[in-house]
């Protein structure tokens, strides 16, 4: 009988600097949802912390952007920077779930995200927002925070919100839904081998 492999905390960190923005993230996937996260946009950082709380992830972002220009760079840069520190985690795959995913309720609001961590980029987003704004947060780069991210990582990602009114709701959903799904993904699963797919390589 094999042996049971010996897992270590997936843990990773980068920085980005641009003209822009500078960004710091560091990520533990094997975390327990602890967050400390100052980006410059107010409800990003509610975001993130939800995002890391239920996925299970410990999170530290730092940027500081050209938010006089407006948010747009400061989110993409985490997202992109945020996608990369999580590739880097997840190492060789070994061992991982693979898939996952996830409905969220926030009160009138039903979301779902499914993700595939096969190394192969696609992103599918189906959701409309009321509000241009919520907070300091244009609701046009909650899509582009995931296409950026699902890009960096090299994953399938589709959300999609079923049904609801409130914009804050919503977004909330979105992020809480993803980072569950994430979660279930990355999840160490040792019944099938170290890598889920027939290819032999994720």
């Amino acid at each position: 009988m094999a042996a049971t492999p010996t897992f270590t905390p997936r843990t990773a960190s980068r920085r980005r600097t641009t003209g822009e923005t500078d960004v710091e993230v560091s990520l533990t996937l094997d975390g327990t949802g602890r967050s400390d996260c100052q980006t410059g946009v107010g409800f990003l950082d509610h975001m993130l912390t939800l995002w890391a709380h239920h996925g299970g992830f410990d999170l530290a972002v730092r940027c500081q952007g050209d938010l006089h220009v407006d948010e747009h760079h400061s989110v993409e840069d985490v997202a992109i920077t945020l996608g990369q520190t999580f590739a880097e985690a997840l190492g060789d795959k070994a061992y991982i779930a693979r898939y996952g995913h996830a409905y969220v309720p926030m009160d009138e609001t039903l979301a779902r995200a499914v993700v595939d961590l096969s190394g192969r980029f696609y992103f599918v987003f189906a959701a409309d927002f009321d509000r241009p704004t919520v907070g300091d947060l244009a609701t046009e780069l909650v899509s582009h925070f995931w296409y950026s991210f699902a890009e960096q990582v090299r994953c399938n990602l589709h959300i999609q919100v079923l049904y609801g009114q409130n914009t804050h709701h919503k977004i909330e959903a979105i992020f809480k839904a993803v980072a569950r799904a994430l979660r279930e993904a990355v999840r160490r699963d040792v019944q099938f081998g170290s890598v889920r797919s027939t290819k032999g390589v994720l």
